[in-house]
């Protein structure tokens, strides 16, 4: 019998058995236990690296000081970020973690390809490692290259500092030719415990909005837009859930005014592994002056396109090339909601400094993001199907697959509505459960329904549409080389994202997860599924799936398709993905926003074992 042959249950119930090596007989030296964080000693700013076939690391606690503000903390080998875990692809690695906090945690290596008893989700995968004791995660040969990042699933420990770098070099040589390579990851700090955060924003979802529009400000809003906002008791500045207010904004763990330096020399090419970290924000990148080339998104090389700015959501990561001049640059990640950002400085000597742009007004939500882009049909267009290039023809949408997944049978493709026009929004019905498929579980968890979610991939982000230089969008991305899996899709299903503000619930097709289920997401091993995610609120989600890469439907050829890990699903639209579902066992699906993911959006996939069928659902069932 494999290992794959057990169920979920059993796993969890037998403990480390089969799933690593849990124990205290690995000795470690005081500074990598952590001892001193124990009793509150100071955490370490920045990242040291740590490589090999043999890798330890230890989780700890302590106090950390940023920009003179003071909080609990929890770090890895004594540092945040944690240190930079570097590999090679082809090699396998043992990866050692010591908890010597007085609860449980866990390391999930995001985007790596690995055994799902190694992807370290708690409850899921394994059991989570429990204080005093040791975890191996006993890697077999990586599979892949390229840039990711490592962080903590249990809790809210991500938020307290527990991230780090992830690189995989390459086994042969490097299609990304550069002069210096840095690691550039952006977090958050925040003097307050995660614990906290939730429960202000349970009490008061805009309690961190410092940007709320009131009589006296001078947002670019006519009068009957601010009667249209005001009738639907919407906030059109509802851009981020924990903002500046409380945040300072991190590069490689220290904030603006510490002064974060890349040494270069005139004439060099500069890669930078950009990861995004943190626990809530998305960033908008630039290098004011400079040309940025993008080369790869989550890990997968993409032909180059030129840039001057891109938006990096949460949980994401982009390489970039980079030619500085003069002798300093200024590397600025402008947070989504413009109340603060993470600085750095590329310099030519050591103190140089370029000027620092200030922070730009703060961006406004648009009809479209309330999912009313058109209304060219009665009710909402569930096109996007058959984007792509691919022949859907003959895919299965039959009703059993549809109602296990709580997924209604979704229309092709149709006419491109045309622009709305504002002028009576403000009495529609935002509301209307009605326009939802009938598989939606509809309750208290849903206080919005996208009436017009049309495909929004081809969107540079929240405040970027209007900038009078070139930004990234995901349908710039086309794959290096070309993808092996690339078919056409045999069944398709449709995932809606779904929330209620006020109560600050999320869920997924309004479906809150709350524990262990027996009722997952199934595929088939090596299916290939055809998967739109539906955004039935006003929030931008970052949705990650564990284990696998998923093809971005963006207009590229089939076989060119880019390959993530991470799709950012914009407010009221939608976005698609083909998945081969090629890695077997349980896997997380959740949005990487952590309080949304805490509060239930979040889901359990399962593949089936190779050359065995996916249990089909039961018709009707709840989720």
């Amino acid at each position: 019998m494999t290992e794959f042959a057990f169920s979920r249950r059993a796993l969890l119930s037998a403990g480390a058995a089969g799933a690593g090596v849990l124990g205290s007989a690995l000795v470690l030296p005081a500074w990598a236990r952590g001892a001193s964080l124990q009793h509150g000693g100071m955490i370490r700013t920045g990242f040291d690296e740590v490589s090999g076939r043999d890798i330890r690391l230890s989780v700890g606690e302590g106090m950390r000081v940023v920009q003179g503000r003071r909080g609990h903390a929890v770090a890895v080998n004594g540092t945040i970020p944690g240190p930079l875990v570097r590999l090679k692809e082809g090699e396998p690695v043992r990866i050692h973690v010591t908890n010597t906090l007085k609860e449980d945690t866990s390391v999930h290596w995001h985007g790596l390809l690995v055994p799902f008893q190694f992807d370290g989700v708690p409850g899921i995968s394994f059991p989570g490692i429990r204080p005093g004791e040791t975890f191996t995660y006993d890697l077999p040969a990586i599979r892949q290259s390229g840039t990711y990042w490592w962080h903590s699933h249990s809790g809210l420990q991500e938020q307290s500092g527990h991230y780090g770098p992830l690189v995989v070099d390459p086994a042969g040589p490097d299609p990304i030719q550069a002069d210096r390579d840095f690691v550039l990851l952006l977090s958050e700090f925040t003097p307050l415990h995660g614990h906290a955060i939730m429960a202000k924003l349970k009490k008061g979802e805009a309690y961190f909005n410092m940007q709320q529009r009131s009589w006296t400000d001078d947002y670019d809003l006519t009068g009957e837009e601010r009667r249209m906002w005001a009738k639907m008791r919407m906030m059109p500045t509802d851009i981020t859930d924990v903002s500046g207010s409380t945040y300072t904004y991190l590069a490689n763990g220290m904030g603006p005014e510490e002064g974060l330096e890349y040494l270069f020399r005139p004439g060099e090419r500069v890669r930078f592994r950009v990861m995004n970290g943190s626990a809530m924000s998305f960033f908008n990148i630039r290098i004011p002056g400079a040309r940025l080339t993008i080369v790869a998104a989550d890990g997968k090389a993409v032909r180059p396109i030129e840039v001057d700015e891109f938006q990096i959501g949460t949980a994401e990561t982009y390489d970039f090339l980079v030619e500085p001049t003069g002798e300093a640059m200024a590397v600025v990640a402008e947070s989504m909601d413009r109340s603060g950002m993470a600085l750095a400085h590329l310099v030519s000597r050591p103190g140089a400094r370029a000027h620092v742009p200030a922070l730009r007004e703060p961006p406004l939500l648009t009809m479209a993001s309330m999912g009313m882009a058109g209304m060219d049909h009665a009710g909402m267009n569930h096109g996007g199907m058959d984007q792509g290039g691919s022949d859907m023809a003959g895919m299965d949408h039959g009703a059993t697959d549809h109602a296990a997944m709580g997924h209604g049978t979704v229309p092709a493709q149709t006419t491109a509505p045309e622009p709305m026009d504002m002028a009576g929004m403000g009495g529609m019905n935002m509301r209307d459960t009605s326009l939802l498929p009938p598989d939606v579980h509809v309750g208290p968890g849903i206080d919005m329904v996208s009436m017009n979610p049309v495909d929004r991939m081809g969107d540079p982000g929240i405040g970027l549409d209007k900038v009078p230089h070139r930004v990234l969008t995901y349908n710039d991305l086309v794959a290096l080389e070309a993808n092996r899996y690339a078919r056409t899709p045999t069944r398709q299903m449709e995932i809606h994202l779904t929330g209620n503000m006020e109560r600050y619930m999320w869920s997924f097709d309004g479906r809150k997860f709350s524990a262990v289920t027996d009722d997952p997401i199934r595929f088939a091993y090596n299916e290939r599924v055809r998967v739109r995610l539906v955004n039935d609120t006003m929030m931008a989600h970052p949705i990650h799936l564990h284990g696998h890469f998923f093809e971005l439907v963006n207009g590229a050829p089939a076989d060119h398709q880019p390959l993530k890990n991470v799709v950012i699903v914009q407010p009221g639209g939608s976005a698609t993905f083909d998945l081969t579902a090629n890695e077997e066992g349980d896997w997380a699906f959740h949005c990487h926003l952590l309080y949304h993911m805490h509060s239930g959006m979040f889901q359990i996939v399962t593949v089936a074992p190779r050359g065995e069928q996916a249990e089909q659902p039961r018709v009707g069932s709840d989720k």
